[in-house]
């Protein structure tokens, strides 16, 4: 049920409004003038806001501004009631941020109409916002899920050719020690697999900036196995 508040002082006019408006299901509260009718919009938050503009304490204006700078209240459509038809007085109150005016005096019809519109209008107007929103949050854990993944894949790439650099002044050094034993099937062997390993391994430690750019963390994990598994299964050869 939609809630609408009517800021009016004049009691029979206030009256007839809330009367039309309960016939019709709506949630509806009157305010006999600005002050309490700008301090009831704060408590009540109501869907719609129908303000006569000339009244006492505050006038419609004051009502419209005070609610416009207030966050909780910003949004909500207004409409002015009033007696005067002048375009300056109009355009001041567009000015301010109402949402349409109604001229006195009015039939039900009118004032329905003009309540109907400026629900439908607001409610395509929050529709749009809150689908902004998902997309906003959407792309707000898409940027974090992107930002993991660089930061996986960073920490990747720090460890991965360390473990490279550390691998291959071993394998320098058993190529040294193997190149001053003797000749024999044996030693050819292993110095054959240790040349090739080095090989491998100095091959895709200058390939690195490029996988950077193309292989995911996962990627770089299962890479790893697979060298992992390479370096048994040549071990197990020899």
């Amino acid at each position: 049920m939609k809630k609408i508040l009517v800021v009016e002082d004049e009691l029979t006019v206030r009256s007839n409004i809330l009367e039309i408006l309960e016939f019709e299901e709506f949630d509806a509260v009157g305010a006999e003038n600005g002050l309490i009718g700008a301090l009831w919009a704060q408590e009540y938050l109501p869907d719609l806001v129908i303000c006569d503009v000339m009244m006492p304490e505050i006038n419609g204006y004051e009502v419209l501004s005070a609610l416009r700078q207030s966050p909780m209240t910003a949004t909500i459509p207004f409409i002015f009631l009033t007696a005067m038809a002048d375009q300056p007085d109009r355009r001041r109150g567009m000015e301010l941020g109402a949402d349409d005016y109604i001229t006195k005096p009015f039939t039900a019809n009118e004032l329905l109409t003009a309540i109907s519109t400026r629900l439908a209008k607001h409610e395509v107007v929050m529709q749009q916002y809150n689908n902004e929103r998902q997309k906003i949050a959407a792309l707000q854990q898409e940027v974090q899920q992107l930002q993991h993944h660089v930061d996986t894949n960073n920490e990747v790439l720090k460890q991965f050719p360390q473990e490279l650099i550390n691998v291959i002044p071993k394998l320098s050094m058993a190529i040294y020690l193997l190149k001053n034993l003797q000749p024999g099937t044996q030693r050819d062997r292993c110095l054959e697999v240790l040349q090739q390993l080095c090989k491998e391994e100095t091959t895709l430690l200058n390939q690195m900036p490029y996988l950077q750019d193309v292989l995911s963390p996962e990627d770089f994990n299962i890479l790893q196995q697979f060298a992992i598994a390479q370096r048994h299964s040549k071990a197990s050869d020899k």
